[in-house]
């Protein structure tokens, strides 16, 4: 794996880190040097993520993580924090979908997707903060936030407008929070990813109309999971201390 900004030094803490891009993060991180801890519901898979990261020579640990439920994001950075220290390294990754016209996505499902994708970076975002501003990041400078939007958030017709709703939202609550964190030491940025074939899309990119979707692409091709390691590594790493409140598309030419 090529590692461009070492992590070295650093804990973070990845939310939505069970599967998809969050558990590539994971490995990603736990690679770079990071001490890496694993946040997600599904506590089964993210136990074998940091089994994993521990096996190849990292640190890991895998904590419940609910991220609509600020008792539980406040246990999560609890328990990382008896495990490695303060938190300086947040991924605010986790993330669902709503798929469908608008006139046929329930409210059930809208309220869930809306308290994950938005009100969970929230409230994983501010925590970290809280805990950060509270250890000195105004002097060391050391916080470091990203948020994980989507190209769809600049897109219409895309089939899933509450959650490219969603990730308009969190780019410009990302902006805010650089914004109003900046005096502190703590940098908040968002990249925003192209169509990655993940298990949120559950065999879309199977079917016909998947085929289709990427026959239209420009380079007629799915991105790489791997093409975001690099932006991933500089924006969580101690080279990006004068980056913050930066809104990145890393789509593979996608949205052009």
């Amino acid at each position: 794996m090529d590692i461009p900004f070492s992590l070295a030094g650093r804990t973070a803490l990845i939310a939505g880190a069970s599967s998809g891009l969050g558990a590539h993060f994971a490995e990603l991180f736990g690679a770079a040097g990071a001490n890496v801890v694993l946040g997600a519901r599904r506590t089964d898979r993210t136990a074998e993520v940091a089994e994993k990261i521990v096996v190849a020579g990292g640190n890991a640990l895998a904590v419940p993580l609910d991220v609509t439920d600020e008792a539980s994001v406040v246990a999560a950075y609890d328990a990382a924090e008896a495990e490695f220290g303060v938190v300086d390294t947040i991924i605010a990754n986790a993330g669902v979908s709503a798929a469908g016209r608008s006139t046929d996505v329930s409210l059930d499902r809208l309220q869930v997707l809306v308290g994950t994708n938005f009100t969970g970076v929230y409230l994983v975002a501010r925590e970290g903060a809280k805990r950060l501003i509270a250890n000195d990041s105004r002097t060391k400078e050391n916080g470091r936030i990203t948020i994980i939007g989507s190209i769809t958030s600049r897109l219409t017709g895309e089939g899933d407008s509450a959650y490219a709703a969603s990730k308009a939202g969190v780019t410009h609550l990302g902006r805010n929070l650089a914004r109003e964190w900046v005096r502190q030491g703590v940098n908040v940025n968002t990249i925003h990813p192209g169509y990655i074939a993940t298990e949120i899309q559950g065999d879309w990119y199977q079917t016909e109309g998947g085929q289709k979707q990427i026959a239209g692409f420009h380079r007629r091709r799915l991105q790489d999971m791997a093409s975001l390691d690099a932006m991933m590594l500089y924006f969580s790493s101690d080279a990006s201390q004068s980056v913050t409140g930066s809104d990145m598309v890393v789509d593979d030419g996608q949205s052009l």
